[in-house]
Protein backbone atom coordinates (compact mmCIF):
# COMPACT_ATOMS: atom_id res chain seq x y z
CA UNK A 1 0.00 0.00 0.00
CA UNK A 2 2.78 2.21 0.73
CA UNK A 3 4.62 1.64 -2.52
CA UNK A 4 0.71 2.63 -4.70
CA UNK A 5 0.91 5.80 -1.95
CA UNK A 6 4.11 6.76 -2.96
CA UNK A 7 2.95 6.37 -6.85
CA UNK A 8 0.19 8.13 -6.63
CA UNK A 9 2.22 11.01 -4.72
CA UNK A 10 4.60 10.86 -7.82
CA UNK A 11 1.86 11.17 -10.30
CA UNK A 12 0.34 14.31 -8.78
CA UNK A 13 3.76 16.30 -8.52
CA UNK A 14 4.78 15.08 -12.14
CA UNK A 15 1.50 16.59 -13.56
CA UNK A 16 1.83 19.92 -10.93
CA UNK A 17 5.19 19.81 -12.41
CA UNK A 18 3.69 19.98 -16.25
CA UNK A 19 2.19 23.46 -15.20
CA UNK A 20 -1.83 24.12 -15.06
CA UNK A 21 -4.39 23.23 -17.52
CA UNK A 22 -6.09 25.90 -19.65
CA UNK A 23 -9.44 26.19 -21.25
CA UNK A 24 -8.67 28.14 -24.45
CA UNK A 25 -12.34 27.58 -26.10
CA UNK A 26 -12.86 31.56 -25.74
CA UNK A 27 -9.85 33.53 -27.57
CA UNK A 28 -10.36 37.71 -26.48
CA UNK A 29 -10.90 39.27 -29.55
CA UNK A 30 -9.59 42.59 -27.70
CA UNK A 31 -5.50 42.93 -28.89
CA UNK A 32 -3.24 44.09 -31.45
CA UNK A 33 0.38 43.42 -31.43
CA UNK A 34 3.11 44.29 -29.21
CA UNK A 35 5.44 45.85 -31.99
CA UNK A 36 3.59 49.50 -33.17
CA UNK A 37 7.36 50.94 -34.51
CA UNK A 38 9.72 49.89 -36.31
CA UNK A 39 13.04 51.58 -35.78
CA UNK A 40 15.95 52.16 -38.08
CA UNK A 41 19.29 52.64 -37.26
CA UNK A 42 22.86 52.43 -38.38
CA UNK A 43 25.49 50.72 -36.99
CA UNK A 44 28.85 53.13 -37.26
CA UNK A 45 30.70 49.96 -36.84
CA UNK A 46 31.67 47.31 -39.59
CA UNK A 47 30.01 43.94 -40.24
CA UNK A 48 32.24 42.00 -38.01
CA UNK A 49 31.81 44.47 -35.40
CA UNK A 50 28.32 45.09 -35.41
CA UNK A 51 27.61 41.25 -34.84
CA UNK A 52 29.94 41.28 -31.71
CA UNK A 53 28.25 44.07 -30.42
CA UNK A 54 25.05 43.15 -31.35
CA UNK A 55 24.93 39.39 -30.13
CA UNK A 56 27.82 39.93 -27.32
CA UNK A 57 27.32 43.74 -26.03
CA UNK A 58 25.03 45.09 -23.99
CA UNK A 59 23.02 46.50 -27.04
CA UNK A 60 20.94 44.28 -29.32
CA UNK A 61 18.48 44.43 -32.32
CA UNK A 62 15.78 42.28 -34.12
CA UNK A 63 17.41 42.90 -37.61
CA UNK A 64 20.78 43.61 -39.06
CA UNK A 65 21.69 44.42 -42.45
CA UNK A 66 25.35 43.89 -43.57
CA UNK A 67 27.48 45.78 -46.69
CA UNK A 68 27.99 42.78 -48.12
CA UNK A 69 27.42 42.90 -51.66
CA UNK A 70 23.87 40.69 -50.91
CA UNK A 71 22.97 43.15 -48.41
CA UNK A 72 22.41 39.83 -46.29
CA UNK A 73 19.81 40.46 -43.46
CA UNK A 74 20.38 39.03 -40.35
CA UNK A 75 17.81 37.70 -37.71
CA UNK A 76 19.67 37.97 -34.39
CA UNK A 77 16.28 38.36 -31.90
CA UNK A 78 12.82 36.61 -32.43
CA UNK A 79 10.39 40.06 -32.37
CA UNK A 80 8.71 38.78 -29.89
CA UNK A 81 11.67 39.56 -27.70
CA UNK A 82 12.70 43.04 -26.43
CA UNK A 83 15.97 44.24 -28.09
CA UNK A 84 17.87 47.40 -26.44
CA UNK A 85 18.20 49.35 -29.08
CA UNK A 86 16.44 52.78 -28.63
CA UNK A 87 17.11 53.45 -25.18
CA UNK A 88 16.03 56.35 -24.40
CA UNK A 89 13.12 57.54 -26.69
CA UNK A 90 9.66 58.66 -27.01
CA UNK A 91 7.23 58.84 -30.13
CA UNK A 92 3.30 60.24 -30.10
CA UNK A 93 3.46 60.09 -26.45
CA UNK A 94 4.91 56.61 -25.76
CA UNK A 95 7.99 56.23 -24.26
CA UNK A 96 11.32 53.86 -23.76
CA UNK A 97 10.14 52.49 -26.96
CA UNK A 98 12.43 49.09 -26.90
CA UNK A 99 9.45 47.09 -25.47
CA UNK A 100 6.99 48.25 -28.39
CA UNK A 101 9.44 48.14 -31.46
CA UNK A 102 11.35 46.17 -34.17
CA UNK A 103 15.09 47.27 -34.01
CA UNK A 104 16.68 47.05 -37.81
CA UNK A 105 20.61 48.01 -38.04
CA UNK A 106 22.30 48.73 -40.70
CA UNK A 107 26.06 48.45 -41.37
CA UNK A 108 27.15 51.63 -42.44
CA UNK A 109 29.49 54.25 -40.91
CA UNK A 110 27.89 56.86 -40.12
CA UNK A 111 29.96 60.01 -40.93
CA UNK A 112 33.43 61.71 -40.37
CA UNK A 113 34.31 65.07 -39.63
CA UNK A 114 36.84 66.76 -42.12
CA UNK A 115 38.19 69.80 -42.26
CA UNK A 116 35.97 70.94 -45.43
CA UNK A 117 32.54 69.84 -43.26
CA UNK A 118 30.74 66.54 -42.35
CA UNK A 119 30.93 63.45 -44.80
CA UNK A 120 27.83 61.49 -44.55
CA UNK A 121 28.34 57.92 -45.97
CA UNK A 122 25.94 56.51 -47.99
CA UNK A 123 23.85 53.33 -48.05
CA UNK A 124 24.05 50.98 -51.17
CA UNK A 125 21.69 50.52 -53.26
CA UNK A 126 21.73 46.19 -51.96
CA UNK A 127 20.96 47.75 -48.76
CA UNK A 128 17.94 49.30 -49.81
CA UNK A 129 16.37 46.74 -51.48
CA UNK A 130 16.99 44.51 -48.54
CA UNK A 131 15.30 46.72 -46.53
CA UNK A 132 12.34 47.65 -48.18
CA UNK A 133 11.75 43.89 -48.48
CA UNK A 134 12.25 43.35 -44.56
CA UNK A 135 9.83 46.20 -44.14
CA UNK A 136 7.28 45.29 -46.20
CA UNK A 137 7.20 41.84 -44.52
CA UNK A 138 6.97 43.03 -40.98
CA UNK A 139 4.55 45.52 -41.62
CA UNK A 140 2.40 43.08 -43.77
CA UNK A 141 2.90 40.77 -40.41
CA UNK A 142 2.66 43.29 -37.64
CA UNK A 143 0.42 45.54 -39.46
CA UNK A 144 2.35 48.97 -39.31
CA UNK A 145 1.34 52.10 -39.61
CA UNK A 146 3.68 53.45 -41.57
CA UNK A 147 3.91 56.74 -39.47
CA UNK A 148 5.41 54.43 -37.59
CA UNK A 149 8.30 53.52 -39.23
CA UNK A 150 10.86 56.20 -37.71
CA UNK A 151 14.63 56.61 -37.44
CA UNK A 152 16.50 56.72 -34.08
CA UNK A 153 17.35 60.48 -34.68
CA UNK A 154 13.77 61.07 -34.45
CA UNK A 155 12.60 59.12 -30.84
CA UNK A 156 16.17 60.68 -29.24
CA UNK A 157 16.92 64.02 -31.13
CA UNK A 158 18.70 65.07 -28.55
CA UNK A 159 21.38 62.28 -28.56
CA UNK A 160 21.02 60.72 -31.75
CA UNK A 161 21.91 61.10 -35.59
CA UNK A 162 20.73 58.11 -37.36
CA UNK A 163 20.53 56.63 -40.01
CA UNK A 164 21.29 60.06 -40.83
CA UNK A 165 20.44 62.60 -44.10
CA UNK A 166 21.36 60.41 -46.45
CA UNK A 167 18.89 57.61 -45.36
CA UNK A 168 16.20 56.88 -48.53
CA UNK A 169 12.71 58.23 -46.42
CA UNK A 170 11.20 59.55 -49.69
CA UNK A 171 12.01 56.14 -52.01
CA UNK A 172 10.62 54.27 -48.63
CA UNK A 173 7.51 56.35 -48.49
CA UNK A 174 7.00 55.70 -52.32
CA UNK A 175 7.01 51.95 -51.51
CA UNK A 176 4.28 52.66 -48.57
CA UNK A 177 7.01 52.29 -45.68
CA UNK A 178 6.38 55.79 -43.88
CA UNK A 179 5.36 59.23 -44.52
CA UNK A 180 6.29 61.58 -47.10
CA UNK A 181 4.68 64.97 -47.87
CA UNK A 182 3.31 66.17 -51.29
CA UNK A 183 5.74 68.33 -52.64
CA UNK A 184 2.90 70.58 -54.63
CA UNK A 185 1.26 71.22 -50.96
CA UNK A 186 4.52 71.75 -49.28
CA UNK A 187 4.90 74.54 -52.39
CA UNK A 188 1.78 76.13 -51.62
CA UNK A 189 2.13 76.27 -47.88
CA UNK A 190 5.52 77.39 -48.01
CA UNK A 191 4.49 80.51 -50.43
CA UNK A 192 2.03 81.75 -47.42
CA UNK A 193 4.60 81.25 -44.58
CA UNK A 194 7.40 83.23 -46.51
CA UNK A 195 4.97 86.46 -46.13
CA UNK A 196 4.50 85.68 -42.22
CA UNK A 197 6.20 82.87 -39.82
CA UNK A 198 4.81 81.21 -36.87
CA UNK A 199 5.76 81.90 -33.96
CA UNK A 200 8.01 78.73 -31.96
CA UNK A 201 4.92 78.35 -30.25
CA UNK A 202 3.06 76.33 -32.91
CA UNK A 203 6.38 74.83 -34.37
CA UNK A 204 6.94 72.92 -31.32
CA UNK A 205 3.11 72.32 -31.15
CA UNK A 206 3.07 70.98 -34.77
CA UNK A 207 6.61 68.74 -33.87
CA UNK A 208 4.53 67.18 -30.72
CA UNK A 209 1.32 66.66 -32.86
CA UNK A 210 3.87 64.43 -35.32
CA UNK A 211 5.42 62.39 -33.02
CA UNK A 212 8.42 64.15 -31.65
CA UNK A 213 8.88 64.66 -27.88
CA UNK A 214 9.09 68.47 -27.86
CA UNK A 215 9.66 71.20 -25.22
CA UNK A 216 6.42 73.60 -25.17
CA UNK A 217 8.06 76.30 -23.61
CA UNK A 218 7.29 79.00 -26.18
CA UNK A 219 11.13 79.38 -27.10
CA UNK A 220 14.13 78.61 -29.48
CA UNK A 221 15.99 76.34 -27.21
CA UNK A 222 18.97 74.01 -27.62
CA UNK A 223 16.10 71.08 -26.85
CA UNK A 224 13.63 72.65 -29.72
CA UNK A 225 16.39 73.32 -31.83
CA UNK A 226 17.47 69.53 -31.77
CA UNK A 227 14.36 68.35 -32.37
CA UNK A 228 13.70 70.59 -35.32
CA UNK A 229 16.85 69.51 -36.52
CA UNK A 230 15.65 66.16 -36.06
CA UNK A 231 12.68 67.05 -38.30
CA UNK A 232 14.35 68.59 -41.22
CA UNK A 233 16.96 65.40 -41.33
CA UNK A 234 13.95 63.24 -42.09
CA UNK A 235 11.94 65.08 -44.54
CA UNK A 236 14.39 67.67 -45.66
CA UNK A 237 17.70 66.25 -45.30
CA UNK A 238 19.84 69.24 -47.74
CA UNK A 239 19.43 71.57 -44.67
CA UNK A 240 18.76 70.45 -40.74
CA UNK A 241 20.18 73.52 -38.97
CA UNK A 242 17.57 73.38 -36.52
CA UNK A 243 16.33 76.55 -38.31
CA UNK A 244 12.40 77.22 -37.91
CA UNK A 245 11.86 78.67 -41.43
CA UNK A 246 8.97 78.81 -43.83
CA UNK A 247 9.67 75.16 -45.70
CA UNK A 248 9.91 73.44 -42.50
CA UNK A 249 6.77 75.07 -41.28
CA UNK A 250 5.06 74.20 -44.61
CA UNK A 251 6.91 70.63 -44.26
CA UNK A 252 5.11 70.68 -40.72
CA UNK A 253 1.52 71.41 -41.70
CA UNK A 254 1.49 69.15 -44.87
CA UNK A 255 2.37 66.06 -43.13
CA UNK A 256 -0.20 66.83 -39.92
CA UNK A 257 -3.33 67.06 -42.44
CA UNK A 258 -2.00 63.74 -43.94
CA UNK A 259 -4.71 60.98 -43.71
Amino acid sequence: MKFLALIASLLVLAGCASGPRFDTSHPSANHDSRVQFVIVHYTSASLARSLQLLTHGEVSSHYLIGDDKNATIYKLLDENQRAWHAGESEWQGRTWLNSSSIGIEIVNPGFKDTPTGRLWYPYSEAQVQSLIVLLKDISQRQRINPRYIIGHSDIAPLRKLDPGPLFPWKRLAAEGLGLWPDEQAVARQQALFNAELPSISWFQTQLARLGYATPQTGELDVATRHVIAAFQMHYRPTRFDGTPDAQTAALLLVLNQTK
